[in-house]
């Protein structure tokens, strides 16, 4: 895969798509790079007396503390506002992963597919500035698009649907033989990856909760990518 470069929305959305993958990456001896487009200070309630500015502090040593996990040190933020990813101009957010896709030159780039995955407004426009930015680069390296199996979705749909886990849609899907790349996590490395995705504790603690450290432990054991190019000319 060469040297790899995860582009997306939030902290904790590389987490959960993709720290099983970058943690075997780095110790394969690839290069990692990450890009969030916002530092998700729109993502927890506002306690009394806390800024958004430091809701986003909180959670920029969140994604630090979850990168340390898997071994990722090279981060980049794109700088938008979060919830606001859609009212940006589109030459403007595009422009912006250019630039980091010109500086890290990656050999393949990961990023949500149109669907945003769980439907997010901030997500799908991530995904059109990474695909819009990938073309501009004359499709250096490869495009992949995180997705998710039907087995995924007969394990785990009612839980899905209990949390709320869609936000539109009801989340992709990708028959497991047209997939790019399938991990599945289990021991040590499973435990690494659900110790990146609980360093976010202001979106994870209360989950866990609710689903139990076991059941959330299982829900995110794979990681499933589809190449971009299979996923949109199948939207044709």
């Amino acid at each position: 895969m060469g040297t790899v470069l995860g582009v997306w929305a939030h902290p904790d959305d590389e987490a959960y798509l993709s720290a099983g993958l970058m943690g075997a990456l780095i110790d394969s001896g690839h290069r990692v790079a990450v890009a969030t487009a916002t530092y998700g200070e729109l993502g927890v309630p506002e306690p009394d007396g806390v800024s958004t500015e430091q809701v986003a502090a909180m959670r920029r040593g969140e994604l630090v503390a979850s990168l340390g996990h898997v071994g990722v040190l090279n981060h980049r933020s794109l700088g938008f506002m979060d919830g606001a990813c859609a009212a940006v101009l589109p030459a403007v957010g595009s422009k912006a992963v250019a630039e980091v896709i010109a500086e890290v030159q990656p050999d393949t780039i990961l990023t949500f597919g149109p669907d945003g995955m769980t439907g997010h407004p901030d997500h799908r426009t991530v995904s059109s500035w990474t695909t819009a930015a990938w073309r501009a680069s004359g499709r250096r390296g490869r495009l992949l698009y995180a997705t998710l199996t039907p087995g995924f979705h007969e394990e785990w749909r009612a839980l899905n649907e209990r949390v709320g886990l869609w936000m539109s849609g009801n989340g992709p899907v990708t028959p497991e033989d047209e997939l790019a790349l399938y991990v599945e996590l289990t021991g040590a490395e499973l435990d690494r990856k659900i110790a990146a995705v609980r360093a976010h504790t202001s979106q994870t603690s209360e989950l866990v909760e609710v689903v139990g450290p076991e059941t959330f432990r299982r829900w995110w054991s794979a990681e499933a990518f589809v190449a971009a190019e299979s996923s949109l000319e199948a939207e044709r």
